[in-house]
């Protein structure tokens, strides 16, 4: 994995969250971000479960994990993804299909724009966010993480 690439996992645990970073130099299918989330964290069973990406300062994706539910993918900007394995595996996960045509701000989200809903961040915020002109994908992650009340552990592991 690229040096400028975090990736972090976070579990909703009763006294809060908890996280740590999340090695994806090996990843070769989806499947195998959700393995690397449940060895590193230790999941059990039906734990809320986040996995957050930033790569360089282009974009980032927000991947929910919960027992035996279909994980749910937010990428920040399918235009931006490089056309290097992770970026890959990210747009397949999040079921960008290869285009040209991009919004007014270049930029495109994909994935599940409700993924974050239930837990404080609504898809037109989650959207709003991504969309925002000149900021970088750490400081929309730390939004984000400040939201739900993860922010202490983000900081902590950058």
């Amino acid at each position: 994995m690229a040096s400028n690439t975090f990736s972090a996992a976070f579990v909703r645990t009763t006294d809060g969250w908890s996280g740590a970073e999340v090695d994806l130099t090996d990843a070769e299918i989806v499947d195998d971000f959700g393995d690397a989330v449940t060895e590193t964290l230790g999941l059990t069973g039906d734990e809320l479960a986040l996995l957050c990406v930033e790569v360089e300062d282009e974009w980032f994706a927000i991947v929910r994990y919960r027992g035996d539910d279909e994980p749910r993918v937010f990428l920040s900007d399918a235009h931006a993804v490089p056309s290097n394995r992770l970026g890959e595996l990210f747009a397949e996960f999040a079921g960008v299909v290869p285009d040209k045509e991009a919004n007014e701000l270049g930029v495109r989200p994909a994935g599940d724009f409700e993924a974050l809903s239930d837990l404080g961040v609504s898809s037109e915020e989650l959207l709003e966010l991504s969309m925002e002109e000149g900021v970088l994908p750490a400081d929309i992650l730390s939004v984000i993480a400040e939201r739900l009340s993860f922010a202490d552990e983000l900081d902590r592991l950058r």
